[in-house]
């Protein structure tokens, strides 16, 4: 059985080797994104998926103000190559989307559902999961790379005072993007004897 869905999934890689040469707009891109995060399911229909997307300038604020903040944390004679990582890996990008899961749509929903409370927090990450993925293989079908990061929530504060976010927003990744300098390596895949049981 072939299934065109399917063949998309498998194109979607994790690409650290980023350029800043990508063909379409920043209109274009973000609509792309927008649209990937709004028909993406969450419980409740509760839309809880937040984004903000950062392009030029502004993409390169975000990597500064991570290195600000790792040089605060990382032994002097390491952060080199924490700095070389973040520029080479993340800051070369076209981009960068900040996902975020809005707290006071979660807790609004506790409040109303009181049988799921507990399960309202879980399901929001099942949320940006899927946002994330759904993101993350609509760029790879229009030839852009693309990583999952997680600076959250060492970044947290400022990022929030940077871009004058709520503070409800919870940042829960970092997705740099742009052109593929180098593609990713072959995957490998553990026996599926390991990770499926089919009955029936």
């Amino acid at each position: 059985m072939s299934s065109p869905f399917i063949e998309q999934i498998k194109v979607r890689r994790t690409i650290y080797a980023l350029g800043d040469q990508v063909s379409q707009s920043p209109a274009q891109l973000s609509a792309l994104i927008k649209d990937a995060i709004k028909h993406s399911p969450s419980s409740f229909n509760s839309q809880s998926s937040r984004a903000v997307i950062l392009f030029g300038a502004e993409h390169h604020k975000l990597w500064d103000i991570v290195k600000a903040e790792l040089k605060k944390i990382v032994p002097p004679e390491a952060y080199p190559q924490s700095e070389a990582k973040v520029d080479g890996s993340f800051r070369a990008g076209a981009g960068t989307v900040l996902y975020f899961e809005d707290r006071a749509v979660i807790q609004d929903l506790q409040q109303k559902f009181a049988l799921y409370a507990d399960n309202f927090p879980i399901w929001s990450e099942h949320a940006t999961g899927i946002a994330q993925f759904a993101v993350w293989t609509a760029l790879a079908q229009e030839g852009i790379g693309a990583s999952l990061q997680h600076y959250n929530p060492l970044i947290d504060e400022a990022v929030r005072k940077e871009w004058d976010l709520p503070a409800s927003w919870l940042l829960r990744a970092q997705m740099p993007f742009g052109s593929i300098k180098q593609p990713a390596g072959d995957k490998t895949f553990i026996d599926d004897e390991v990770r499926f049981r089919v009955f029936g």
